[in-house]
């Protein structure tokens, strides 16, 4: 079986892409939604997170999201310690729900693949990609409660695609969706070729 990681900046589109694939009946995982329910549902993880940010991070039981945001946002160091309790868990699960799936290749849907230096676990990498002012129009649009100077915070925050697509194996521009479906449709056929 082929692990693929999928990953693109915040507003390229690629949980768009990621359900193209699932279209197509390939198995894949959201590491940011499976990470979000490992923050509450996983004892080891909920008992790190309160160490190292203390009980408030939790409220009636769940996680704290605004709270977490607000020490971690501008804390550079915290949220590397953050993410050593989330990141390790949330592969581990990944990896039994891999040992679960049926299928030639398994996609892993990841917005910090090359951030985190996880590229080598997978065998290949997509990266969806789209201009600047596209990724922040799109965020604005689904997140009324953002500004633009968050939004390209974030970007800049972020690797640079030009970066990214050094160590990546597939490049997708998420402009217009009839192109990206033609696009997935030849990536899944060269990865089905690919496992046989």
């Amino acid at each position: 079986m082929i692990t693929v990681g999928l990953t693109g900046g915040i507003g390229s589109g690629k949980t768009t892409v990621a359900g193209m694939f699932e279209d197509l009946g390939v198995p894949v995982y959201n590491s940011d939604k499976q990470a979000k329910e490992l923050m509450n549902t996983s004892q080891e993880v909920v008992s790190a997170i309160k160490k190292l940010l203390g009980d408030e991070a939790y409220y009636r039981d769940k996680i704290d999201r605004g709270y977490i945001a607000e020490k971690v946002f501008n804390d550079d160091g915290l949220l590397g310690e953050l993410n050593a309790i989330v990141h390790p868990a949330v592969r581990q699960h990944f990896i039994e729900w891999r040992a679960n799936q049926n299928f030639s290749y398994v996609i892993q849907e990841s917005a910090l693949i090359f951030e985190i230096g996880s590229q080598d676990f997978y065998d290949k990498i997509i990266l969806v990609t789209a201009p600047e002012n596209v990724r922040i129009a799109r965020v604005l649009h689904r997140d009324t409660q953002t500004s633009e100077k968050d939004v390209k915070a974030r970007i800049d925050n972020q690797l640079s695609d030009n970066k990214k697509m050094i160590s990546s194996h597939f490049v997708i521009e998420n402009l217009d969706l009839k192109i990206t479906k033609v696009k997935v449709m030849e990536i899944h056929h060269q990865l089905l070729r690919g496992y046989q």
